[in-house]
């Protein structure tokens, strides 16, 4: 995941989500019996301009969960978010799974399946309406989801980028 800034962690108080269906069992069957193991997807967010995710494995939930949180604070990014909502419509793709995140006015909520949702919640966008295409993997789901928030751009980016002045 490209970081366009480092986000110092001490610095902001972070809040941590584990992705519902983000937890899955493995099981490996070897001479002894039956092994298995976990994996786990975390969301961090501020609700105020900053995510991350973070997905792991391990013998166990809590040691999944814990180095998924790890991973998701070191891969923090900032979302531009305008009033609440976002700039403008975006899509985001990952594999074979396409998220389309749309604004919407005030009072319309989070309209998103859960993978999509604990993402833009805990990156602080409380109005927009989302669809996902595809397969819906909750892993794809999620970094697909990623892709459309470093996508946006607020309007004195896009207009610094193509070199008309704003009105």
């Amino acid at each position: 995941m490209r970081r366009d800034a480092v986000i110092d962690t001490r610095q902001i108080s972070l809040e941590d989500r584990v992705v519902e269906k983000g937890i899955n069992r493995t099981t490996k069957v070897v001479k002894g019996g039956r092994r298995f193991s976990f994996s786990a997807i975390v969301i961090s967010g501020n609700r105020e301009g900053v995510a991350g995710f973070g997905f792991a494995k391990a013998n166990d939930v809590p040691g999944a969960v814990e180095k998924a949180t790890r991973k998701a604070h070191a891969s923090l990014v900032r979302v531009k978010v305008s009033d609440g909502t976002l700039p403008h419509p975006v899509q985001g793709r990952y594999g074979a799974s396409k998220v389309v995140l749309i604004p919407a006015v005030p009072g319309t909520g989070i309209v998103a399946g859960s993978c999509v949702r604990a993402v833009v919640e805990l990156a602080g966008v409380r109005n927009m309406l989302s669809k996902s295409f595809g397969r819906n993997n909750p892993v794809n789901l999620v970094k697909a989801t990623f892709d459309a928030l470093r996508k946006l751009r607020t309007r004195e980016e896009a207009a610094r980028l193509r070199g008309v002045p704003l009105e």
